[in-house]
């Protein structure tokens, strides 16, 4: 059930006439009333053919019309609306329990508490099946404002109760991090227009497409422009940003006049200083040859960030900020990612949006390197081949899911559910980037008598899911990667473990995939021939005790043996 509480109004009549009325696609029927402050005497235009609509609308506004009598300044914002709506597959409620329904909304919203004989005048009027419209002015009897503050969230507190009483479907409770519905008047206009989305919902899917390429608020302000968008920057007298607000060009009033919308209408964490805290943090340290030494491309780089998520997710700051990083790592990935998978890839990153805030506090700091990773991936100028495209898309999974349970554990019904809608996307995404790969492995696969080394592997790595590994389609994929890591010079056992170390394999639908996009990625680069460095470290430790000096050796490759071979007939 969902009550939504709408913005406070000064036409009593007018909202009557709305409701009393055939609506705009002549959608209400038999309007009546269910409840009220005060049923006997009430005019009932829906019942009383001998009613109005004035009638009623001067009987709610009495108090009204007193205050603003005895005030010099009267009262404008009186009105208050309240559409209370069932859910689509809940049974058909009967008037007497609307009117119960009404009673304990009204109540819960300190518009009339129970007993309280000086309590607002309302009304409760039933025009469809699955909803009612509740109308109050909000001028006590004794001419006092009732106390307003809060309302909403004690007006959805109420509905859970109700939804749990009525035997309704029950909704998640509110925490106030979800983004404001779009209101009717902005749907209307977009159907009228010929738009696919509101505007404001237009506006947040460029602003979160544009975070990834920004290092700063002001960076994001001139790439919003860049992109045809209107900004609307307010700044101090010393120049400094104090907050901005975005238009979609072509959206106007009545007036013609261009409307702009601040960040903080369009979603709770586009604020200013939410943007600031999330952009401009301090990169940490770095070694001048770190990068130099391991080189790697933007999505091996992705990949190594989101392999090392798991082990900070208990500092519930440090969480809070992978994860809103991870949103921007999807929308970065979805921008460059092949065509073929960019629709699932953008439905992930809208749905991980409500994934992406909630009331515990981020500490952005923690989160440099996938954030740092989801920029060189907006930046680069070219695709990733295809298996590094599998591997980042399974981590991605993987980061979802880790994401999903972090928020059920921290009790965000929301963005619990909303992660765990991301993952069913990014699932699909994973299973599509993988596929040429795995066509490609079942070429190659090996003998059915080579292959028995591998299997053997599995079974001493991780036994307690050799079964489902070795049984799954994917397996003989598996067995062949596992070929090219021993050829490379890396031990397939160690490769097995270290894998099933960083994702576990219990609820993957797919063991040996998961596998081959991690072996695939931790194996791509030869390992070092561990007899060699053996040797040369005995050397080393010799001629630093005869007092000469070394330098560092630099670690030799292991080669296949055909290499080798080439190698020797030079």
């Amino acid at each position: 059930m969902i009550a939504a509480i709408k913005p406070a109004g000064s036409n009593t009549r007018g909202l009557l006439a709305y409701l009393y009325g055939p609506g705009r696609h002549d959608e209400h029927l038999d309007p009546h009333l269910v409840a009220g402050f005060a049923m006997l005497g009430m005019p009932d235009p829906g019942r009383n053919q001998d009613a109005t609509l004035t009638q009623l609308g001067h009987h709610l506004d009495a108090p009204v019309r007193l205050r603003n009598s005895e005030f010099g300044k009267p009262v404008t914002d009186h009105v208050w609306h309240c559409p209370v709506r069932a859910a689509p597959e809940d049974r058909r409620l009967s008037d007497t329990e609307w009117g119960e329904i009404a009673q304990r909304i009204i109540h819960a919203a300190g518009i009339a508490p129970a007993g309280d004989d000086l309590a607002c005048r309302w009304i409760a009027v039933r025009h469809a099946d699955d909803h009612i419209h509740i109308l109050a002015t909000t001028v006590r009897e004794d001419g006092r404002r009732p106390k307003l503050h809060g309302n909403g969230v004690r007006v959805g507190d109420e509905c859970r109760k109700i939804e749990k009483d009525y035997g309704l479907r029950q909704l998640k409770k509110g925490d106030r991090t979800a983004a404001q519905r779009p209101t009717q008047a902005e749907m209307h206009k977009a159907e009228r227009l010929g738009w696919d989305k509101t505007s404001r919902a237009w506006l947040q899917d460029r602003i979160r497409a544009a975070i990834p390429h920004a290092r700063s608020v002001e960076e994001l302000l001139a790439y919003l422009e860049a992109g045809d968008i209107l900004v609307k920057p307010r700044r101090g007298p010393s120049g400094d940003l104090l907050g901005y607000a975005v238009g979609w060009p072509g959206d106007v009033n009545k007036d013609g006049e261009q409307i702009y919308h601040p960040g903080g209408k369009i979603a709770p964490d586009l604020t200013l200083p939410k943007l600031k805290a999330r952009l401009e943090t301090t990169a940490p340290e770095e070694h001048p040859t770190a990068r130099r030494n391991h080189p790697t491309t933007p999505w091996h780089q992705a990949t190594d960030a989101l392999d090392t998520l798991h082990a900070d997710m208990a500092d519930t700051t440090h969480a809070q900020a992978h994860i809103t990083a991870l949103g921007d790592l999807l929308e970065a990935t979805a921008q460059k990612a092949p065509v073929g998978l960019r629709a699932e890839l953008r439905c992930a990153r809208q749905t991980f949006a409500r994934a992406q805030r909630s009331q515990t506090r981020a500490d952005h700091q923690a989160a440099h390197a996938l954030r740092t990773a989801a920029r060189d991936i907006a930046g680069a100028a070219t695709g990733p081949d295809g298996s590094a495209l599998a591997a980042l898309t399974a981590a991605l999974v993987w980061a979802a899911i880790l994401a999903a349970r972090w928020h059920e554990d921290q009790g965000h019904a929301h963005q619990a559910d909303a992660a765990r809608r991301a993952v069913q996307h990014l699932q699909a995404a994973a299973a599509t980037a993988l596929a040429p790969t795995l066509t490609e492995l079942e070429t190659r696969r090996p003998k059915q008598e080579t292959s028995r080394t591998p299997a053997n592997d599995v079974r001493a790595a991780v036994p307690e899911h050799a079964d489902r590994i070795l049984t799954d389609p994917a397996w003989p994929a598996l067995s062949t990667v596992l070929a090219d890591a021993e050829a490379a010079g890396h031990q397939p056992h160690r490769l097995l473990k270290e894998a099933a170390a960083r994702r576990e394999l219990g609820t993957a639908h797919s063991p040996a995939r998961v596998l081959i996009t991690r072996i695939q990625h931790t194996s791509r680069n030869p390992a070092p021939n561990r007899r060699a460095e053996a040797a040369r470290l005995r050397s080393t430790v010799a001629l630093a005790a005869h007092g000469h000096q070394v330098s560092t050796p630099q670690p030799t490759r292991t080669l296949t043996p055909r290499a080798d071979q080439r190698l020797r007939q030079r």
